[in-house]
């Protein structure tokens, strides 16, 4: 058999034509889409090279990390000091749920594995492991929380990239970020030879090409939402302290809340009137009066020092207040009220002085008998209304400018009337011929032209001290009313002042109608407890738009926690913090703040004993103490 060559057939012409001319489009074409350029020709880095521990994208270096530890227990918001750090970082979560039964089954697995490894332990002798014991209670915990749909399974996986514009920026960014991580217990490792997938991974695409995952449960998984750092930076207002979160300002303006009013609860040497007194310097620097209740005279230096008024309440001090004074009232509506609304006034205060200032403490649920029966309430009140009537005041308000009477001229009326008024005015002697007679007995002798004025009440008796608070708020609270600006009254230790019910009352109205008036009433008190636990006490704290929370003894912590529905952390906190530092709470957003002031102003509002003492004996602050912060 013979084989021979195979002859190919001639190709023809108009088929080599053809194919000529396709060959020539594509390079046309190739060509042409060369100089096209696409979007991600504009967003493409001019170069990205991978290492095993970093990448070069550019001119800059990045790495990428993933988080493989947490804590048994996390906090609220602990991203938020990562988010808020002053560097180029770039971070994604990846969230996967998980049927709840197949977690429940691997549960019951693990926790018999983990009893089981318990019992050989005990069997052999050896010494308990407190981790086996809490990893059995946990799992426990979790199968009956996902038994009954409290809680839900998932996985978490956590990627940041970071970058620098050298590899020394890298590192130094690198120990910055992983310490912040490791002072919570979060730990962290660069993503060795897959830097690549990591960067893929962090890029916003969803494709989880590192696939390091960590289960959590519901609760665990909310702690990582990272929009939680609130900021409490305005245009306007005063400087509080510095946002623990995110080192920012806590700049604010309490007169644009929905009211003026604060409430400022700490325990003893926690800093509440620092903070107090920081704001008091500041908002009066921004044109707003302050008003000052002080109990124990710490605002007198700080009054001398900014040119404020200081009037000082004794039975020995010639300063006269008469309760009995109307307000010079210009709005119609109010001068039409005005006499009623101060006979509602001097029957709570007549109540406080003639009925021993029977003390209702805010804690107690006993019923304490009202310290005026209805009999003598209604001899009180008309005697009230004849007292102001032989002074030639009546309801018109033509009459209201006329001398008021004094407490002297109802002891008159109250004796020569009918009923119990003679037993009532007997009652009322002490306060007109007695021990307790001048101070509030006479005619007014102070007129407040300042815009910063303390009423220092320390050297009055027990007994006088709420009788002489009811009289100055109600003097002060008519000041008030005659002239509408920004205005701050500043309550301190309140708790004295909250003990009895009819004062207690007072402060509640003064709270409602402050805002009317541009008055913002600042309430401070160490007492938590009993102040809280009040209804007026309550009342008053719903009642202000503001509230500060210092550090406090454990016995208040809980109760707080129900007041303003703190988180578990915050109350573990509440009880840990430093001084000066606390929650600051302004409507809906509330901030860890720190209370810092100026070398200068802590001169003038320092209580601590120490820089006391040096201020006096050198006029400045020892250099080798701080000067922020300090209580």
């Amino acid at each position: 058999m013979a084989f021979g060559k195979k002859k190919q057939a001639p190709l023809d012409p108009v088929a080599l034509a053809e194919q000529q001319r396709i060959l020539e489009q594509q390079e046309t074409q190739s060509a042409f889409q060369k100089g096209i350029t696409a979007l991600r020709d504009f967003i493409a880095p001019s170069s990205l090279e991978f290492s095993s521990s970093y990448f070069q994208i550019g001119t800059r270096f990045a790495r990428t990390f993933y988080v493989y530890g947490y804590p048994r227990q996390i906090y609220t918001g602990w991203l938020s000091g990562m988010i808020n750090l002053d560097e180029v970082m770039d971070m994604t979560l990846y969230v996967y749920p998980v049927e709840s039964q197949v977690v429940l089954e691997n549960l019951r697995k693990k926790v018999g594995q983990l009893e089981a490894g318990i019992q050989i332990d005990a069997e052999k002798g050896k010494v308990r492991d407190p981790g086996k014991e809490a990893a059995v209670m946990d799992a426990e915990e979790m199968r009956d929380k996902l038994q009954v749909g409290e809680e839900r399974f998932f996985r978490l996986g956590f990627y940041f990239t970071i970058y620098g514009n050298s590899m020394d920026e890298l590192e130094f960014v690198t120990h910055k970020v992983e310490s912040m991580l490791g002072q919570q217990l979060v730990y962290s490792k660069p993503a060795s030879a897959q830097q690549e997938q990591g960067l893929n991974s962090v890029l916003p695409q969803f494709v989880d090409q590192l696939q390091i995952r960590r289960n959590v449960n519901t609760g665990a998984l909310s702690t990582t939402f990272p929009f939680t750092s609130a900021d409490l930076t305005d245009d306007h207002g005063i400087l509080y302290g510095i946002n623990m979160h995110n080192s920012g300002l806590v700049i604010f303006d309490r007169f644009s809340l929905e009211n003026g009013n604060s409430v400022v609860f700490a325990k003893s040497g926690a800093g509440k009137s620092f903070a107090v007194k920081l704001e008091i310097l500041r908002s009066l620097m921004m044109g707003v009066e302050v008003f000052v209740l002080d109990p124990e005279n710490e605002y007198q230096r700080m009054a001398e020092a900014v040119g404020g008024a200081y009037v000082k309440l004794s039975l020995g001090s010639p300063t006269r207040i008469n309760p009995f004074e109307l307000p010079k009232v210009i709005d119609a509506e109010e001068a039409d009220n005005a006499l009623r609304s101060n006979l509602i006034t001097l029957h709570g205060l007549l109540r406080l002085m003639m009925g021993g200032a029977q003390s209702q403490m805010l804690g107690s649920n006993a019923q304490v008998a009202p310290a005026l029966s209805p009999v003598e309430e209604a001899d009180l009140d008309a005697a009230l209304i004849e007292t102001y009537a032989k002074a030639g005041i009546t309801n018109d308000p033509l009459t209201h400018m006329s001398t008021p009477p004094t407490i002297a001229d109802l002891y008159e009326t109250l004796l020569h009337a009918g009923g119990t008024g003679p037993q009532l005015a007997q009652r009322l002697r002490k306060y007109t011929t007695g021990t307790f007679a001048g101070i509030f007995s006479q005619q007014s002798n102070i007129d407040i032209n300042n815009p910063f004025a303390v009423f220092n009440i320390r050297d009055l008796e027990d007994e006088l001290r709420p009788v002489a608070m009811y009289i100055v708020l109600n003097f002060i609270w008519n000041k008030t009313k005659v002239d509408k600006r920004k205005r701050i009254l500043v309550i301190d230790e309140a708790w004295q002042f909250m003990k009895y019910e009819d004062s207690a009352s007072f402060i509640f109205s003064l709270a409602k109608r402050a805002r009317k008036y541009a008055l913002g009433i600042t309430t401070i008190s160490q007492d938590v407890e009993d102040f809280i636990e009040s209804r007026m006490g309550r009342a008053i704290v719903a009642n202000a738009s503001m509230q500060l929370l210092l550090k406090q003894s454990p016995s208040a912590i809980d109760k707080l926690a129900d007041v303003f529905k703190l988180t578990s952390e915050e109350k573990k906190r509440l009880s840990q913090f430093p001084v000066g530092q606390g929650l600051f709470f302004a409507g809906q957003n509330h901030v860890h703040i720190q209370v810092i002031a100026s070398p200068s102003e802590t001169q003038l509002i320092t209580t601590n004993p120490t820089e006391v003492k040096a201020i006096e004996q050198q006029g400045q602050i020892p250099l080798n103490q701080p000067s922020s912060g300090t209580f």
